[in-house]
């Protein structure tokens, strides 16, 4: 298995979609570049900002493989796998491999029906025994949260070994923290939480938000580190101002607006998601010169 740290200020990385619904790997690679040289530690691909759940096998293969090269070893790439069943997960996440990526982030199980406990572990070991990749559990409040009580059962899988905690409940990173945090990478993805996230003990970040806001996230997780809270707690209300703007039902669109807006060329959001409307872009707008991004 791979050894790398994942840590830090990682970065999701949006898919763009053209007129026809179809991936853009030119524009795909720009964001990348953008991406890199903000200071991100990481960038993952195909994950819920990358709008993976829409992503044939095909497409995430390719889109891995594009950023793959385009990072060029600079730093780790994670490619997402968003699927239903192990077989599934198991196919998307040999693909990836194949692709180059250096870790995969894997959702549970997400539909109507919940795996118990056990089949839970038994999915993470198939798909980890697999690849023989270190795999980021995606635990995606409220879809599908794998229970703190869960994730310690995972500790005698290698492969898996980072958490990346989404959803608002900032008290479940605090016990996932206090019982794991030396078992596992702990990554936040309370977009509008890192701050104190971090003064938690959280690794570090994967979330949307620093595919928005690289520069100031990368920064805050600098101030943490370095003990400089007012610079940070600055931060955090720059950073808060642009989520509280974004974040919405139709994310995929709004977070796209809010690159075009800063001068980047994010694509299309996938169908049936429209662009965002003229109201969300002049809320955005309005968020990201009070953040000093315009």
């Amino acid at each position: 298995m791979k050894d790398i740290q994942l840590g830090g200020m990682i970065s999701t990385v949006v898919t763009p979609f053209d007129e026809n619904d179809q991936v853009d790997l030119v524009l795909l690679r720009g964001e990348v570049k953008y991406l890199l040289e903000q200071g991100v530690t990481a960038i993952c691909a195909c994950g819920s900002t990358g709008e993976g759940q829409t992503l044939s096998l095909e497409e995430s293969a390719a889109i891995c493989a594009t950023v793959v090269d385009e990072v060029g070893g600079r730093v780790p790439v994670i490619g997402g796998v968003i699927q239903n069943s192990t077989a599934q997960a198991k196919r998307y996440s040999l693909a990836l491999k194949d692709a180059g990526v250096d870790a995969l982030q894997v959702t549970p199980v997400h539909y109507v029906f919940a795996p118990s406990p056990e089949e839970t572990v038994a999915h993470y070991r198939e798909i980890g025994e697999a690849t023989d990749l270190p795999i980021v559990l995606y635990n995606v409040v409220p879809w599908a949260l794998v229970p703190v009580d869960t994730i310690e059962l995972l500790r005698d899988v290698p492969q898996v070994v980072a958490v990346k905690q989404s959803g608002g409940d900032i008290h479940l990173l605090a016990d996932l923290l206090h019982r794991m945090r030396d078992r596992f990478t702990v990554l936040a993805a309370l977009d509008d939480l890192h701050y104190p996230a971090f003064v938690m003990g959280a690794h570090g970040a994967l979330a949307a938000i620093p595919t928005v806001t690289p520069r100031l996230s990368v920064e805050l997780w600098d101030a943490v580190q370095a003990g400089d809270h007012a610079k940070a707690l600055a931060l955090h209300e720059r950073i808060l101002t642009v989520w509280r703007a974004i974040d919405a039902p139709n994310l995929p669109a709004t977070l796209k607006a809010a690159l075009e807006l800063q001068g980047r060329s994010p694509g299309l959001p996938r169908r049936p998601f429209k662009p965002a409307t003229d109201a969300e872009r002049g809320r955005i707008r309005a968020a990201l010169e009070a953040a000093n991004l315009i």
